[in-house]
């Protein structure tokens, strides 16, 4: 892996060059082992936290791993193309717009002892906008290259805090086209309740049950480029121990295992529909 310049980062995609790097703020890492009309991102995944900002956090570190997306990333790395966020959505969040992407408060409860300064704010916020600046070189190359793209927008959720019964999956969708993208989005829910985990964990997904699809990442995609595919896609946090703070890779290994097999098999069939529509 190689730390590299927005710049630099921009530049190799623009010529089409196979790297993997870590952005030179290491604010998130990219690889693109092959160009394929397919991207992954897991813009949750980082826990990484400005060491100035944890005097005047009011959030442990437990609260922050919390709320974050554990494990997204690893559920995703095999794949050719994978970009992922590698700072805490507490420092900026990478899928709310750059208004609203510094929190004040943080699920219910206020984040800062004390206001943040504007050179704080400005700080985290150079961070997000490189981020975009990549994320459109991006789409906008593997669109030219391929005329269409599907991007595995990978989340995940806490299930227990629910008072009901959640699924395993579920798929975002109220920020696409759904009359477009109809046979898509049933494709990828079919492929996910066929996923098998062990303990006898059942698969099931669902389309706009725990959450619509709101964030800006997708919205940012969809506004931008009318080709590209956004599926954003929450994965309950069957995975971890949410109330004891402890990860079960096993499982973390099966879900990476399976979307293995069925992300690249879903994307090449949204290709092959769409990609002259």
């Amino acid at each position: 892996m190689e730390r590299l310049t927005i710049k630099d980062i921009i530049s190799k995609i623009g010529q089409g060059k196979t790297f993997e790097a870590v952005s030179s703020d290491y604010a998130f890492t990219i690889k693109i082992d092959k160009y394929v009309p397919y991207v992954c991102a897991a813009i949750h995944d980082g826990h990484q936290f400005r060491k100035e900002l944890w005097d005047n956090c009011m959030h442990t570190e437990y609260e922050r791993w919390y709320e974050e997306d554990p494990e997204t990333k690893s559920m995703i790395h095999s794949h050719p193309i994978v970009i992922a966020g590698c700072d805490s959505r507490f420092e900026y969040d990478l899928n709310r717009a750059p208004e609203e992407a510094v929190f004040e408060t943080a699920w219910g409860k206020k984040l800062w002892f004390k206001p943040l300064s504007k050179r704080m704010k400005a700080k985290s916020l150079r961070k997000h906008a490189n981020f975009y600046k990549v994320v459109h070189q991006l789409i906008e190359a593997l669109e030219a290259k391929f005329g269409f793209c599907t991007v595995y927008d990978i989340h995940s959720y806490n299930w227990k805090r629910w008072e009901r019964d959640v699924p395993t999956w579920n798929i975002g969708t109220a920020n696409i086209d759904t009359s477009r993208f109809k046979n898509a989005i049933k494709n990828w829910r079919r492929m996910l309740s066929n996923i098998k985990f062990p303990y006898k964990i059942k698969s099931t997904a669902k389309v706009n049950d725990t959450f619509q699809g709101n964030g800006y990442f997708l919205k940012y995609i969809t506004t931008h480029f009318k080709n590209t595919l956004v599926l954003a896609t929450e994965i309950s946090k069957i995975y971890v121990d949410e109330k004891k703070y402890i990860t079960f890779p096993e499982i973390v290994n099966t879900v990476e295992e399976q979307l293995k097999v069925a992300l690249p098999k879903n994307a090449l069939e949204n290709y092959k529909n769409y990609s002259n529509s």
